[in-house]
């Protein structure tokens, strides 16, 4: 398995991942069973919900892993690992089990998105890659949501390519913001390896490489006389641009019977130049001729625009999208929740922190989804202990884990368990969908959510619960490690 630039991806890992790894092997701990769960802390842009995305690739990779000789001559030139470890990577492939949350799927803080139970080397290894992807494509796709609920049925383009972090920044970002609701992207080979739609007419470029801006119009018209979109603002928008471009049309389009055809804006008043464009273009006989506006738009800028009353029928997205420039960091965790002793018993972990944000919650847990039958509106999320079942034939009261007072009573509801089983004792046991069926489970779990949830501004916070038996666990061990520490 390696990276565009031969890279071994099995090596992307952080270095205390095998200094760690080459210590339980000397320690005898090398089959110890461990379960560690992915979750986040913090929603970006403080919104009210995030969106999974990422499994696809974590499932190529966790296929794909293994050491080259290569690899294993490098970590024995470090000179700080056993031989029986570097024969351990030498023969490497992960036997563990895997369970995450679909692709598409609205995902709400502290809640485990995905769980791996493996042997402790094999789970420790796994911990950088499955970050990054997770991290990377749920911090876009959830960005992309914002921006395509923004746009309000108004196709949105990802134009980000060339202002990405990189390689994987374009590629799989185009990737997340498609599952967030964008039509398509710039980025060419997000077409070819995943079958985002490629979209692009022409840049500035095109326009200043004819003689006149008309000539360059007419030439792109003919080439394209189904695809004839039109960029207006290389010299002026109002005086030439769009002049021009209706000239192009009427000269070329129109004796053809073609009558869908559009222009874009990359700069200037979007609101005030989008109205006086659709004038002109009605004016002129070309009431289906489209605009597109682009030029470092967001969520924010896009509401405005629209509140203003600006014409705008598709948007281009780029650098605030690809980057999720107002909110780059997702925050995903990979943290230890339980071990099994040799008896096979689970054995709870926590973390405690005297940032009451960063303890977790402890043993191995399943994660729910309520929803109610009279609405199909999502209500809650509910976090319990995997040897536990919940009864949606019977009531069951929710609270706010921050917050115990705020409770409600769920009646007439359905449970849906979320994470679903992915690997199984290192075999693949997950049919993996389609990009478009993530996007319209994206497209369909986000409709399931009450739009108090889903403002920008200050929105509702979804309810998160612990089980009572989950919650009395944390509660104990707290108090546990609280008289340990007393008695230190």
């Amino acid at each position: 398995m390696k990276s565009a630039n031969g890279i071994n991806l099995t090596m992307l890992c952080d270095y205390y991942e095998l200094t760690m790894g080459n210590g339980y092997y000397v320690a005898g701990l090398k089959d110890r069973m461990t379960y560690f769960d992915i979750f986040y802390r913090t929603v970006p842009d403080e919104g009210g919900y995030a969106i999974a995305a990422g499994l696809e690739q974590i499932v190529d990779y966790v296929q794909k892993l293994h050491f080259e000789p290569e690899d294993i001559e490098y970590l024995r030139s470090r000179n700080m690992f056993d031989e029986g470890f570097l024969q351990y990577l030498a023969d490497f492939k992960f036997t563990g089990d895997i369970w995450a949350v679909p692709e598409g799927t609205p995902i709400f803080p502290h809640e485990p998105i995905l769980t791996v139970r493996a042997p402790a080397i094999q789970a420790q290894l796994l911990e950088t890659y499955l970050l990054l992807e997770l991290n990377h494509q749920s911090l876009i796709a959830t960005k992309a949501n914002r921006i395509c609920r923004a746009a309000d049925g108004r196709a949105v383009m990802e134009f980000g390519s060339r202002r990405a972090q990189g390689i994987a920044g374009a590629v799989t970002g185009a990737r997340a913001a498609y599952i967030g609701g964008c039509c398509g992207t710039a980025c060419t080979v997000s077409d070819q390896v995943y079958g985002v739609k490629a979209l692009g007419t022409m840049a500035h470029s095109w326009v200043q490489m004819f003689p006149t801006e008309y000539d360059a119009f007419v030439s792109y018209c003919k080439t394209y006389p189904t695809n004839a979109v039109l960029l207006v603002d290389t010299y002026n928008v109002i005086k030439s641009g769009v002049p021009n471009a209706i000239r192009a049309f009427n000269d070329v389009l129109k004796p053809m019977g073609i009558k869908k055809c559009g222009i874009r804006i990359d700069s200037g008043d979007m609101a005030y130049l989008t109205v006086k464009v659709r004038e002109m273009l009605d004016e002129a006989g070309w009431p289906e001729c489209t605009i597109t506006v682009s030029n470092s738009l967001d969520e924010r800028l896009i509401t405005e625009l629209l509140r203003q009353g600006a014409k705008i029928d598709s948007l281009g997205v780029g650098e605030r999208l690809i980057t999720s420039k107002s909110s780059p960091v997702f925050g995903g965790v990979y943290k230890l929740c339980a071990i099994e002793d040799e008896e096979g018993n689970i054995i709870p972990k926590i973390k405690v922190s005297e940032n009451v944000g960063k303890i977790t919650n402890p043993g191995f847990k399943k994660l729910y989804r309520f929803y109610s039958k009279e609405t199909g509106m999502a209500e809650a999320d509910y976090i319990c202990l995997r040897d536990e079942e919940v009864d949606d034939s019977q009531p069951l009261e929710i609270c706010d884990p921050d917050a115990r007072w705020k409770c409600k009573l769920m009646e007439n509801f359905k449970a849906e368990e979320l994470l679903k089983p992915i690997f199984k004792n290192g075999e693949l046991v997950y049919d993996l969908p389609s990009l478009e069926d993530i996007k319209r489970n994206c497209a369909y779990q986000v409709s399931t959510l009450w739009p108090e949830v889903k403002r920008f501004d200050y929105p509702h916070e979804y309810y998160v619960d612990l089980s009572p038996k989950l919650m009395e666990l944390k509660d104990r061990m707290l108090e546990n490690f609280g008289k340990k520490s007393e008695s230190m």
